[in-house]
């Protein structure tokens, strides 16, 4: 399969922000629908953690990353089971006042 033309249809969804149906056929994309599947089957198979790694690594050794600006969410940091259990959440409102009729 034209795999090259998968990949350049995702990242040109990505880039534009269009909805999967509306990926240009005529630019010489696969079809919207077989690019969202792709992403999805890639997802599952690890490619993306995997070129996400390299691309790292390349640009590490390339002395490319400025790792004072580095930033970590949860896109990139798996927490297993739903990360730690806590107690009850404490609220972040202001303390309230005592009831004065007690």
């Amino acid at each position: 399969m034209d795999d090259h033309k998968v990949l350049r249809g995702i990242l040109f969804v990505l880039h534009t922000k269009i909805r999967w149906e509306f990926l240009p056929q005529e630019l010489g994309f696969r079809s919207g629908m077989m690019c969202w599947r792709r992403v999805a089957e890639w997802h599952q198979a690890g490619v993306w953690e995997r070129v996400h790694r390299l691309l790292l690594e390349e640009l590490h050794a390339a002395g490319q990353l400025d790792w004072s600006r580095e930033m970590i969410d949860s896109s990139h940091v798996r927490a297993l089971n739903g990360g730690p259990k806590q107690g009850r959440a404490r609220s972040t409102a202001a303390d309230r006042a005592r009831n004065a009729t007690c």
